[in-house]
C-alpha cells in the first residue's frame, strides 16, 4: 500500500452502478468470484441484496443464549452455595436451598448477562466503535444516499489484486470504478 498526494494508502476499489437491478447482478458476481471483505451500498433497501451478496445469518442469537444460560447457571450456582454450602441457616424447618425464592434472581441475572452479550456481542462483530471510515470522505461515495450504488472491495480482501480487481470491476457494468484512500487525519 503506498501513499499518494491524495492521502493514505489504498483502502478499496469503488465501482458505481445507477440501476438496482444492474447492482443486483454485479453483487452475484463479487461474491460469486470468492471475495471477503466488501460490502454493497444503496440509497434505499433494495429486496434480496443479502442474498445476492451471500450473507449468512448473524452469530448474535446464539451468543446471547449462551450468556443467559451462563447467567441463569450463575445465579442458581450462587445462591445455592450461599444458602446452602457458605452460610447455611435453618429458618422454620425450611429447605437450605428452595427454588420458588431463587427464581427472582435467576431471571435478573439471564437477562442482564443477555442484554450484556447483545450490546457488547453487537459492538464487536461490527467492529465497532470506528469513529471514521475512509468512505465517508470519498467524493463519489456522497451519492449512496441520493440515487447511485455502490460496490466496494477491499484491499485486504486475499484475492485484491489491484490491477485485476480493477478489471473485474470494469466488466461488471459499472459506470465507473474509483480508488478510496485512508485518511491521513484517522
Amino acid at each position: 500500500m503506498s501513499a499518494t498526494s491524495h492521502g493514505g494508502g489504498l483502502h478499496a476499489l469503488l465501482t458505481e452502478f445507477e440501476s438496482p437491478s444492474a447492482f443486483m447482478q454485479a453483487c452475484a458476481k463479487v461474491r460469486d468470484a470468492g471475495f471477503r471483505h466488501w460490502d454493497a451500498h444503496s440509497p434505499f433497501p433494495v429486496h434480496g441484496l443479502d442474498d445476492a451478496m451471500g450473507i449468512r445469518g448473524t452469530r448474535l442469537p446464539w451468543l446471547v443464549l449462551a450468556s443467559g444460560a451462563t447467567g441463569l447457571g450463575v445465579a442458581t450456582l450462587m445462591q445455592w452455595w450461599m444458602n446452602a454450602v457458605d452460610y447455611p441457616y435453618v429458618i422454620s424447618g425450611k429447605p437450605l436451598f428452595g427454588l420458588p425464592a431463587a427464581v427472582p434472581v435467576m431471571f435478573e441475572l439471564t437477562v442482564l448477562f443477555s442484554a450484556f452479550a447483545c450490546f457488547f456481542g453487537m459492538w464487536g462483530l461490527n467492529g465497532m466503535p470506528r469513529l471514521h471510515h475512509p468512505l465517508l470522505a470519498h467524493d463519489r461515495f456522497r451519492r449512496a444516499s441520493q440515487d447511485r450504488f455502490y460496490i466496494v472491495i477491499e484491499a485486504r480482501d486475499p484475492k485484491f489484486d489491484l490491477e485485476r480487481t480493477r478489471a473485474f470491476l470494469a466488466s461488471l457494468g459499472g459506470s465507473v470504478v474509483d480508488e478510496v484512500r485512508e485518511s491521513v487525519e484517522g
